[in-house]
């Protein structure tokens, strides 16, 4: 890069340190949400939320169908590693 391109270039920088960012915390949300380990603790505190009547049967079952659906999703590739 040269001397000129950089210094016309420099006003965008905290516009591209924005968009880095973005991206890096939706990639994270993205990770987590397809986590195997996350979604089955989510199961076991739906099925103990629906043994202490805490939910209804049918927004357990909902819940469950949610839950399944993002386990069965492809996961998202991490690309460092």
């Amino acid at each position: 890069m040269g001397l000129i391109t950089g210094l016309l270039g420099l006003p965008l920088a905290p516009l591209r340190a924005t968009v880095w960012v973005a991206e890096q915390v939706a990639e994270e949300a993205e990770r987590r949400l397809s986590d195997p380990g996350v979604i089955r603790r989510e199961l076991e505190q739906v099925a103990e939320a629906r043994r202490a009547g805490r939910i209804s049967a049918e927004d357990a079952e909902r819940a469950e169908r949610e839950l399944v659906a993002r386990l069965a999703r492809p996961r998202p590739r991490n690309p460092r590693s």
